[in-house]
């Protein structure tokens, strides 16, 4: 059971018992040879996707859900025998995802475009996935209060980790490494902290 205290626009949930019956997966995006997208200044996409996946997960287990993780550490998923690795790293994080039988998955991801100016985190979710949705409007409306995104709903996004999914699943692009003011807020404790409030607020929500 949780109780809810409203104060302003935030949401501040206390568990009252241990484990809340819901497992979330959260996955992060990239990893070994898969770097993902580099920052301006040097950030690498897997690193800081890591980051932010093993914070949200701290703060979603200290209230008390499960949370499954489909990489742990820097290394990708992938065999190193297989010829495509992309698609065995992506095969290898559906599997976790099937054995977690979650009721949720949260795929983290950082954003890049051609354009320096480009900002702001947005959320994603699979074509005709109305669960998804909810919770893809859910968060990207908390991440709007807590950092300024520039939407209040979530978007279709057409991604191997949504499409493949049997369950309600979203992916977040948390912000541009592409944008160099962005970047370098990306990599401050302080946005991440509220980063993760957001999300996870975004959750209790769908949740509550």
């Amino acid at each position: 059971m949780f109780l809810l205290t409203f104060a302003f626009s935030h949401i501040v949930a206390v568990s009252a018992s241990g484990y809340n019956g819901i497992t979330i997966v959260l996955d992060a995006g990239h990893g070994g040879r898969d770097g993902g997208s580099v920052g301006v200044n040097g950030t690498i996409e897997k690193e800081i996707n890591l980051k932010y996946t093993l914070a949200l997960k701290e703060k979603l287990v200290s209230a008390g859900y499960r949370v499954e993780l489909t990489r742990k550490t820097d290394d990708g998923l992938y065999l190193e025998s297989a010829k495509n690795k992309k698609m065995s790293d992506l095969n290898a994080r559906m599997e976790i995802i099937k054995r977690a039988n979650p009721n949720l998955v949260i795929s983290i991801h950082m954003n890049s475009f051609s354009s320096p100016s480009a900002h702001g985190a947005s959320t994603y979710y699979r074509s005709g996935d109305e669960s998804g949705q909810i919770v893809s409007d859910l968060i990207q409306q908390s991440l709007n209060t807590y950092l300024g995104a520039p939407s209040t709903k979530g978007k279709v996004g057409d991604y191997y980790i949504l499409n493949e999914s049997y369950y309600t699943a979203v992916l977040i692009e948390c912000g541009f490494l592409s944008n160099p003011e962005e970047e370098r807020l990306l990599n401050t404790d302080e946005y991440l902290k509220k980063f993760v409030d957001a999300v996870y607020n975004g959750i209790l929500l769908y949740f509550g």
